[in-house]
């Protein structure tokens, strides 16, 4: 079974999506959260964990590429997610998790990606740009913001007059679906990220793959050739 740990800065609404995911399979579960880290020690994504009886810690300094590390190993981390968090996560640990490392951004990446561009943000900046479509996009972390390949992206409109937190609860439903499927098929082999930085299928996975989208939601895993659910 594949070892999750899960960096979340806020309220860990896409952790508690994860969680009930995993649940859903019992003792069929694919993967499951053994770990969860914070930035901010009064973070209620790390109070969900503990009522969980998951191991947590509040990160004393979010740059210590080596002390986070240490606690990911401590724990027999496979596949690191962030969710929500908004911390540059250090060069260390992209390094050590390469092709392991994920996380879920509100926008349709490459538009609205980029270092300061999160939560009220990025949604201000799709409406003031015109756009007629969001989403959100699950895409491999590297060592710049919102930079790393593609893995998966689900599409919602922009209706006229949404306001930034409007829409963001919009684009928020849709990565509670979107996100807990990339993770699963991350977790399995379904895709993953090959040398040259593109991320690839396995197709005889595929053929018989075990994700259901359980809403009228369409992802699209970002792999050569496309795949979707």
């Amino acid at each position: 079974m594949t070892r999750i740990a899960v960096l979340a800065s806020g309220s860990g609404s896409n952790l508690q999506a994860l969680l009930d995911y995993l649940d859903a399979f019992g003792s069929a579960a694919p993967a499951r959260v053994v770990f969860v880290g914070s930035d901010r020690g009064d973070a209620l994504a790390l109070q969900r964990a503990t009522l969980r009886g998951i191991a947590t810690a509040a990160l004393i300094d979010p740059t210590d590429g080596e002390a986070l590390l240490a606690l990911l190993e401590q724990q027999r981390t496979d596949l690191l997610v962030l969710a929500g968090y908004v911390k540059l996560v250090p060069a260390a640990v992209t390094r050590r998790f390469r092709g392991a490392l994920i996380n879920v951004h509100p926008a349709l990446l490459p538009k609205f990606g980029g270092a300061g561009m999160y939560g009220q943000r990025v949604h201000a900046a799709v409406i003031a740009a015109g756009e007629h479509e969001s989403g959100a996009t699950v895409h491999f972390v590297n060592d710049e913001y919102d930079r790393g390949a593609p893995l998966a992206h689900t599409v919602v409109p922009v209706h006229a007059g949404d306001s930034p937190a409007i829409l963001a609860e919009r684009v928020l439903a849709a990565e509670h679906v979107l996100f807990p499927r990339a993770v699963h098929a991350l977790a399995v082999g379904l895709v993953s990220l090959a040398a040259n930085g593109t991320v690839v299928l396995n197709a005889d996975l595929a053929a018989t793959h075990p994700i259901s989208n359980s809403s009228a939601q369409r992802i699209s895993f970002d792999t050569h050739p496309p795949f979707q659910i």
